[in-house]
């Protein structure tokens, strides 16, 4: 068996967010994703199996970005806490317009440990956050208040204004200090 190239992967992951971004999550078919790559469709299979794999991938891209986008927020703001890079990441991060989860729920039934990587990341997100705060109920209150506003904008079931929004934010940050 021939060894992959070392960006065939990746080369995959970003035809797949393109592909993804213009039709949709839930409309995303191999097929197309191995036509914009250039891969043939058995390519694409060796890397990813099933679209629920290429779908694990993509969310793991995401989860690392977001990962590195903390780290750079958090270091250019040499003031500021790791907390409040965070609740001033994911208001950004909401406020970018999301396609329908629905392609989540299939991804979930077609392979349960699609939620693995994001419950690490989470997990490992929040004992980090722990480590650099003192005040564990102000900790507690700003992690699920923004991982709540998260799964409003990821579900499209946002009932707050854009001026409860930035009230939110605001109260956050004030609380996170």
């Amino acid at each position: 068996m021939r060894p992959r190239k070392a960006n065939s992967r990746e080369k995959i992951l970003a035809a797949a967010a393109d592909v993804a971004r213009e039709a949709g999550p839930g409309s995303l078919s191999l097929e197309a994703v191995a036509s914009r790559a250039g891969v043939s469709k058995g390519g694409l299979l060796y890397n990813f199996p099933t679209k629920a794999k290429l779908m694990q991938g993509l969310v793991e891209n995401y989860l690392r970005d977001f990962q590195k986008a903390l780290e750079a927020r958090a270091a250019e703001a040499r003031h500021e806490s790791v907390l409040s890079a965070y609740i001033k990441l994911s208001a950004d991060d909401c406020e970018r317009p999301k396609p329908s989860a629905s392609w989540m729920f299939s991804a979930i039934a077609e392979d349960p440990d699609f939620l693995t990587p994001i419950n690490a990341f989470k997990h490992q997100l929040f004992e980090r956050l722990k480590g650099e705060t003192q005040d564990l109920g102000s900790l507690l209150v700003c992690f699920l208040a923004i991982e709540g506003m998260r799964s409003m904008n990821l579900f499209d079931s946002d009932v707050l204004s854009e001026d409860e929004h930035k009230l939110l934010v605001a109260s956050l940050l004030k609380i996170a200090g």
